[in-house]
């Protein structure tokens, strides 16, 4: 190894220029106080109505004033983070740790398994050492269509890598690749192998496709390998043995691309599934991973990606390495988060999904106060983090040093069959599994749980946000895609808060208390609902009873509510375009905050109360990864699909929650084609694709952008025409 420098891997810096945003602060904060002093001075005293119509508006401007506070908390003073991969190099040359890298998917139909293998071939493309890499797949949803797509990936892999090397690509996802780069037409040769690698591109495309239209895997294709012999025992999805297969073994002499260099070793899982047992969703996938790959590679570093978010950085790695490997700080580093961004945006994030001022002001503060939070995508772990370790300030880790070549010597076929019992049903019985180790089970967002338990052990994590994104995935394309995802996350996130994790207790006195209030900006998403929807809803109706709430505005005491009201306006419009969005995309953002605060956070915080009660079970949704062509065309064109129903809401096993929602159904009612919940696509218990091919296919009506937030419109589908009205 080489010797020591004193020079740091990466360093810290802060945001300049804070004093506008300080006193920004300091005058909402001013007139918040006057708010409250005209709320307490100016109670009525004669009607019980009036009386508590006015106390309702004060509790909720008092709560309001709270989660203003814990956001300025996180947003105080954020630092962002500059690594130095030169010096990386210099220093340890090839000597560098191995990495295992983790890809879940659930469902071959919501995330086609084209997509899945195309955010693999860019990962396998890293710009590191191949024989250090180790890619496994997990596939929840047991499908012989997936391990099929991995194959050809394998073989695809041998012409694509060194056509990344080569010409030195950085986005190494063929898919998106194509997708973007135009043609080269100045350079002939060039252009004749950039022709040659699309055309062998769309040709292992199109076979993987043309299978998935067959419905099942044909015979002479069944036969090439012996991997599909597997699927013979398979009942159902939910119901088969442990299916591992070694796909690419990197310590092969003869696993070489078509340049006579290494590949990465390539794993294939489907752990097993019994219907008497409970499997923890991604959780359970996660944790099966963990078990099998310290069997197989025990790399110290872990790498886990959504099967949609595809490498757009080949240094990334690298980057996350210049954390870990700091001589200074590096061994106090239990994790590196890399933003969550999205590749399939509008020019006005329509959908408000692009989450620009979480992941470019929140987290850059909230690693400030001790470090960002785990959001279950593009995070390098150290396996050891994972695995239930404390970090006691002051100890070295020598885990990264490990020889990566001393590796079991075990054959291939060996540690398939070895390893089986890793993934198996019964393994983590009696076990501390989704306890001490692993992922935390129990909760909808585990990831956000496992950070945190992370954080309270002693370790601290960073949040690097380089100039070329790191990963790149999909967003919702309907309007309804994006309230069941925030309605599941807001769902979790309470649950963190209402149980013994809750930050305030569990972190007590093991992470900071401005972590322990960084955390609760997102736990405490669904509890906004409340207020919002007194906000929006009880005002008006006193108004209808001449019941007023706020000054006249030619009173004095309306300035602190118009200055609240404009200020904070302006100053998030400032920041949204600041984080690269638009006017038009702030005020998308603002509508989605309404439809978020009033429908998702309602029934996240609902759910919660009736789970705490024993009524209801939290079930975990995948969000769908693909979209029909008519929809995807009106997202593209920013035009806003609007349901007329929201069947996230699980009520084929919930009565009680059904009788909640059915004033909701007919106030969002848009079209004659609308359903009532008797036409609505059956729901399995906990059924995640046919919730998700609902999201996607039934219903639909569509508004355009200029039209949402009139009282009246107009709107046509299908040749029929209806109108919406209260919008």
């Amino acid at each position: 190894m080489a010797e020591k420098s004193s020079l740091p891997l990466f360093e810290t810096k802060f945001f300049k220029n804070r004093l506008l945003f300080r006193l920004y602060t300091l005058s909402i904060f001013i007139s918040i106080c006057f708010i409250f002093y005209f709320r307490i001075r100016h109670l009525p005293e004669s009607k019980t109505a009036e009386n508590l119509a006015w106390l309702g508006a004060f509790f909720s401007e008092l709560w309001f004033t709270f989660y203003w506070f814990i956001t300025i908390v996180v947003r105080w003073n954020p630092s962002y983070r500059h690594t130095f991969k030169d010096r990386l190099s210099q220093r340890y040359g090839e000597v560098l740790p191995g990495i295992d890298i983790f890809v879940c998917t659930a469902d071959p139909v919501i995330e086609p398994p084209t997509m899945v293998v195309s955010t693999i071939l860019s990962i396998m493309a890293y710009n590191y050492p191949p024989e250090k890499m180790s890619i496994y797949l997990s596939d929840d949803g047991g499908s012989d269509l997936t391990f099929y797509a991995l194959l050809e990936a394998s073989q695809f892999s041998k012409k694509w890598l060194p056509f990344c090397r080569k010409f030195n690509v950085q986005t190494r996802s063929p898919e998106a690749y194509f997708r973007k780069a135009a043609e080269p037409l100045n350079d002939s040769i060039w252009s004749k192998e950039w022709s040659s690698m699309k055309n062998s591109y769309e040709d292992m495309k199109k076979r993987i496709e043309t299978v998935a239209e067959l419905g099942q895997i044909p015979d002479d294709i069944s036969k090439q390998h012996k991997g599909f012999l597997e699927w013979d025992a398979v009942s159902s999805r939910r119901d088969h043995q442990t299916i591992l297969q070694i796909v690419i073994d990197g310590r092969d002499a003869m696993a070489v691309d078509d340049e006579g260099q290494p590949l990465p070793t390539l794993v294939y899982l489907a752990r097993e599934k019994r219907p008497q047992y409970n499997h923890h969703f991604k959780a359970g996938a996660m944790n099966a991973l963990i078990r099998v790959s310290s069997r197989i590679s025990n790399s110290p570093v872990i790498l886990n990606v959504d099967c949609d978010m595809y490498s757009n950085n080949s240094d990334s790695v690298r980057d996350a390495l210049c954390f870990f490997m700091d001589e200074e700080n590096g061994d106090e580093i239990g994790f590196v988060q890399f933003p969550q961004r999205f590749d399939n945006l509008t020019k006005n994030d329509l959908y408000s999904s692009s989450l620009n001022v979480i992941m470019k002001v929140e987290i850059h503060g909230m690693d400030t106060n001790g470090g960002p939070g785990y959001i279950g995508t593009g995070c390098f772990h150290r396996r050891e983090t994972l695995c239930g370790k404390k970090y006691r300030r002051g100890s070295k880790s020598e885990s990264l040093r490990w020889d990566h070549h001393q590796r079991i010597q075990d054959s291939a076929s060996v540690l398939e069959e070895t390893c089986k019992t890793l993934a198996s049903c019964a393994y983590e019985e009696n076990t501390e599994w989704g306890k001490e180790m692993g992922l935390k089970y129990g909760c909808l967002v585990e990831d956000v749980l496992t950070g945190l338990a992370i954080h309270c052990r002693g370790w601290r994590s960073v949040y690097f946000n380089p100039e070329r994104n790191g990963f790149l995935g999909v967003a919702p394309t309907t309007l309804l895609q994006s309230l069941v995802q925030h309605k599941r996350w807001a769902e979790g996130d309470l649950q963190i808060f209402l149980s013994q994790y809750c930050p305030l207790l569990y972190g007590h006195g093991k992470i900071p208390l401005k972590l322990q209030l960084s955390y609760c900006v997102w736990l405490l998403w669904a509890p906004n609902c409340l207020a919002s929807l007194y906000y929006v809803t009880i005002p008006t109706l006193c108004l209808l009873r001449g019941i007023s709430l706020f000054p006249k505005v030619s009173s004095q005491w309306s300035f602190p509510f118009i200055y609240t009201f404009l200020a904070t306006s302006v100053y998030s419009a400032g920041e949204c375009i600041w984080c690269g969005g638009t006017l038009r995309g702030w005020w998308n953002d603002q509508r989605m905050w309404v439809y978020k605060r009033t429908s998702s956070y309602f029934f996240g915080f609902l759910d919660n109360i009736l789970r705490l009660m024993g009524i209801s079970k939290s079930a975990f949704v995948v969000t769908a990864k693909v979209a029909d062509d008519d929809v995807s065309k009106r997202y593209e064109q920013e035009l806003m699909g609007v349901w007329c129903a929201l069947p996230y809401v699980h009520t084929s096993n919930n009565p009680c929650m059904a009788q909640c929602v059915k004033p909701y159904w007919s106030f969002t009612e848009v079209s004659n084609t609308c359903h009532d919940l008797s036409s609505l696509p059956p729901l399995e218990p906990n059924s995640n694709r046919d919730l998700d091919l609902a999201c996607r296919g039934h219903g639909r009506g569509f508004v355009s952008d200029q039209e949402v937030g009139f009282p009246t419109k107009t709107m046509t589908n299908k040749g029929s025409s209806k109108q919406i009205v209260g919008f």
